[in-house]
């Protein structure tokens, strides 16, 4: 055993950077022999011993993991270290091993030293193609070109963005909570299942990258230097590093817009979507600033939770975008669920308060009022993650809020730098950057011609409960653009299988055009439409009519056999 820590100590000697000592002698030799006495008793199977050390393991300062993982993770050091293999296989073993072990203990905020980021893989000064963020579109399109034998970068500010904004900080924890909320599983149970799941995906997300030789994650931050070199500051160490490519693709993404209101800055109870998934204890009065789709999810979640949910909208229209029948049909819904709507509210400041709530003071029309908050989430819009880029350096031109300008081709004015991803300005879904992928796979690699004039009848989907699902023209905006049609709406009551799950709130209504059958829109706000309304997307795409959806055997009872009685209202 002994002889097994020297050779490990000696392999990473003169594997990683001297500075990198600091971090073996801090997280890995103060608790690794206790893995090496649990490899030694798992050995000879000595359970007693096992359990002893084990319990010592679990004690120890930097430790998070559950015992079981403990076993597992030494199982693993068994492994690389006793059985026959070269020393560059014992290297990436113990490699693999310390990086899963911090993306673990990132979730809780509880790695108890410094990450040497240098363990990561050596970096090069130049690649085939340098993707500047690790967002949906960035990942997959570094995972395939690495496959197609590209030398190929990916900058990250920062390990708790591994995966990109989606699975750390927006879709997936936000729909993992809506998810536990509906099942009313207590608040603190679900925060530890949302931590689960990103920890899962973060994981998940880097190896997909890592998994190929010549794909590179460096954490740091990036700014262009000219249209083909950039400097990435590198977070560990602070170093600044030149690198070039002839391709550059920037998907950085996008933030909340901060509002500048008197006293936000003093308050200690203000929130972004991002801040308040991080908070363990429930507010008890949550009170949110904005009403679009980010504070409407977030007004559903927290009233099942069992927050006192104040929504302030400052437009004196509710969801002015749906046709106003399905607003109504919205706003029912949540003030059924006890949330307070206040439209035409304008937020004039903050007071901060005592150790319990701040109080939000705001005004409709000439009538001020007041309003105590334990909690305040600010949701009022999102801005493009450009400010460190430094693009004028590159020539890069962006509109007046920021977001990149890009043509068709996601091009920038800049012919060998792309934009993808929210910091572009296009729809702010994650599906959005994926086929943002779509169209640079068709311009690096031999798959026919994409662009985003391509996309026809986008789908989209509010996670509220229930979800309001949408596809194509609402019946307004079909009637503006010179359509003669026909309608019809039904009471989601109507579906047996809503009446089976109880859920029996909502309405479905479709546009169809009059003179061709084709289906113009879609809007379905009922339990399960965001999985219906791709359906109905997929019928659109290949120009069916109407009569296809109204005719086809469904299975019973199931909410898509709905779309037999919908249309055959038209």
């Amino acid at each position: 055993m002994c002889c097994a820590f020297e050779t490990l100590l000696e392999i990473n000697k003169a594997a990683i950077k001297k500075h990198d000592l600091m971090f073996l002698e801090a997280t890995i030799i103060n608790h690794v022999f206790c893995l090496f006495k649990l490899c030694l008793f798992l050995l000879f199977d000595e359970t007693k011993l096992v359990t002893t050390a084990g319990r010592s393991y679990i004690n120890s300062k930097a430790s998070t993991m559950h015992f079981k993982d403990r076993i597992r993770r030494a199982g693993a050091l068994v492994h690389f270290l006793f059985l026959p293999q070269d020393i560059h296989a014992r290297q990436e073993g113990l490699r693999s091993l310390v990086i899963k072990y911090y993306l673990a203990n990132l979730a809780t905020k509880n790695t108890c030293c410094y990450f040497p980021l240098s363990i990561m893989k050596d970096f090069q000064r130049k690649y085939d193609a340098l993707i500047i963020g690790f967002g949906k579109g960035g990942k997959t399109l570094a995972a395939f070109l690495a496959k197609e034998g590209w030398q190929v970068a990916v900058i990250e500010q920062s390990p708790l963005m591994y995966g990109g904004t989606c699975i750390n900080i927006a879709c997936i924890p936000t729909k993992s909570l809506v998810h536990s909320a509906e099942t009313k599983m207590p608040y603190s149970d679900a925060i530890s299942e949302k931590i689960r799941l990103v920890t899962l995906l973060r994981q998940r997300n880097f190896e997909m990258v890592d998994q190929f030789p010549n794909a590179t994650v460096i954490t740091g931050t990036a700014s262009f230097l000219s249209p083909r070199q950039i400097s990435v500051r590198l977070a560990d160490t602070g170093e600044e590093v030149i690198m070039e490519s002839e391709r550059i693709i920037v998907n950085t993404g996008a933030k909340p817009v901060i509002p500048q209101i008197p006293g936000m800055q003093e308050s200690q109870r203000i929130f972004t979507s991002t801040t308040l998934l991080e908070v363990t204890q429930l507010p008890e009065q949550l009170v949110i600033i904005g009403a679009g789709y980010i504070a409407l999810e977030f007004a559903s979640m927290y009233a099942q939770f069992g927050s006192t949910v104040t929504l302030l909208n400052r437009s004196p229209t509710f969801l002015p975008n749906e046709d106003p029948e399905i607003a109504e049909a919205v706003m029912k819904i949540l003030i059924a669920k006890g949330i307070r709507i206040e439209l035409g509210a304008k937020v004039d400041k903050i007071i901060p308060g005592d150790a319990d709530a701040d109080t939000v003071v705001y005004h409709q029309a000439e009538t001020q009022k007041e309003i105590r908050a334990a909690a305040i989430l600010v949701a009022t819009g999102r801005q493009p993650n450009t400010e460190s880029l430094n693009l004028a350096a590159a020539g890069v031109q962006h509109d007046n809020r920021g977001f990149i300008l890009v043509n068709e081709h996601l091009q920038t004015n800049v012919p060998n730098i792309w934009a993808i991803g929210d910091v572009n300005g296009g729809p702010q879904f994650t599906y959005i950057s994926l086929d943002d992928f779509r169209v640079l796979r068709s311009q690096l690699s031999q798959f026919q011609p994409h662009t985003v004039l391509d996309r026809k009848n986008v789908a989209s989907a509010l996670f509220i409960t229930p979800p309001l699902a949408q596809v194509g023209l609402r019946e307004h905006e079909a009637i503006a653009q010179g359509y003669r049609i026909k309608v019809a709406s039904l009471p989601v009551a109507t579906s047996t299988r809503a009446q089976i799950l109880k859920e029996t709130e909502g309405v479905f209504k479709a546009v169809v055009d009059a003179d061709t059958n084709k289906i113009l829109g879609c809007t379905l706000l009922c339990v399960n439409s965001s999985e219906l309304i791709n359906l109905v997307q997929l019928a659109m795409h290949a120009g069916l009519d109407y009569t296809v959806l109204r005719d086809t055997i469904y299975t019973h009872p199931s909410m898509s056999e709905s779309l037999n009685d919908l249309f055959a209202k038209i």
